[in-house]
């Protein structure tokens, strides 16, 4: 049996979502390997603390250590938890999530190199993460992130209503206030238009969109959940036709891959990595950052044209089937073979 050491966020237990780590992770354990995690800590300096401790400790006996990757300050995790697994001359691979990665290879070029030239092997969750680091010379592999695709089911939505659903980390990066600006604009003509908001409040941004809510008038028309089980939010998905993501900064969303199997109509900004997981006018509709208006006339010109919704959804679903988990561990097994 394989031994692996995987560092990461691993923070569900804290209330916040599952990220990569605990799917991958338990796929990579029902497949034979002995998965053992670092960054289960909620604090950050002890966070980083327990990673390097295991990584001396439990990372001498793994075969690879697997480093999520991000742009953010989290950045510097990897980097040092790399440069001693370089140290300790053992094989690790960069697993790269970031949207905002290629602007920290611009800020940090040097940090980079001695992380990304110097790994086992570098893996992309996404086409726009691919290729930044190819134009950066980096060696990259394409191993998107998977999801279990029978447990969502596709439905068709022909008559849609301006019911729409957001699910991410409330962040300023996701830019919750947008959904505001959006369904501001709709219920000048459609005033029973309600907005569900799922996800858990990461830096306090709850607290500034219930106010922005109010003063827009429009506080009535939004259901705010707080984090729910993926089983919860897939069940309440049934209520809603369009599924927004506001985001300024992206690489590729998994909740975004999970409406598109789920059937709901996507109208997305478009930074980043989303115009390589989307293509405007075939699966989704796509506008500019900040741009909520935009955001409404699409949703507008859907909910007056239903004949487009079956072509969108239904290239969407096929897209959101390449992405089955199936496909992607078997990515995964034939790399760390």
């Amino acid at each position: 049996m394989k031994n692996i050491l995987y560092v990461g966020n691993k923070l569900s237990h804290h209330g916040f979502s599952p990220g990569v780590i605990e799917t991958l992770g338990s796929q990579l354990e029902e497949a034979g390997y002995k998965v053992y995690y670092a960054g289960t800590i909620k604090n950050k300096v002890l966070r980083l603390l327990e990673m390097l401790l295991k990584t001396i400790f439990v990372g001498r006996k793994a075969d690879y250590i697997m480093i999520d990757t991000y742009s953010t300050n989290a950045f510097w995790f990897a980097y040092m938890t790399g440069q001693l697994a370089q140290f300790m001359c053992k094989k690790y691979i960069t697993i790269l999530h970031g949207g905002d990665l290629p602007e920290r290879i611009k800020r940090s070029k040097k940090a980079c190199d001695l992380l990304f030239l110097n790994s086992y092997a570098n893996v992309a969750v996404s086409g726009y993460l691919q290729h930044a680091f190819k134009l950066n010379n980096y060696s990259v592999a394409l191993i998107p992130n998977g999801i279990q695709l029978e447990r969502y089911p596709y439905k068709i939505r022909n008559s849609p209503a301006p019911r729409l659903l957001w699910v991410r980390a409330f962040s300023e990066i996701y830019n919750p206030l947008m959904a505001v600006d959006v369904i501001a604009e709709l219920i000048k003509d459609y005033p029973e238009a309600s907005l569900c908001m799922i996800g858990p409040d990461r830096d306090g941004s709850v607290k500034e969109f219930i106010t922005y809510a109010s003063n827009k008038g429009v506080k009535k028309n939004i259901i705010i959940t707080g984090k729910l089980d993926r089983e919860e939010w897939i069940k309440r998905s049934e209520d809603y036709d369009f599924f927004i993501n506001t985001t300024n900064i992206d690489n590729t969303p998994v909740s975004v891959i999970e409406a598109m199997a789920l059937g709901l109509i996507i109208v997305s900004t478009n930074p980043g990595g989303i115009p390589f997981l989307l293509s405007n006018n075939i699966d989704s509709k796509l506008v500019n950052r900040n741009d909520a208006k935009a955001m409404a006339y699409a949703i507008k010109a859907i909910i007056e044209n239903p004949s487009e919704v079956f072509r969108l959804t239904d290239a969407a679903r096929k897209k959101a089937e390449s992405f089955s988990s199936k496909n992607t561990i078997s990515l995964w097994l034939k790399l760390l073979s």
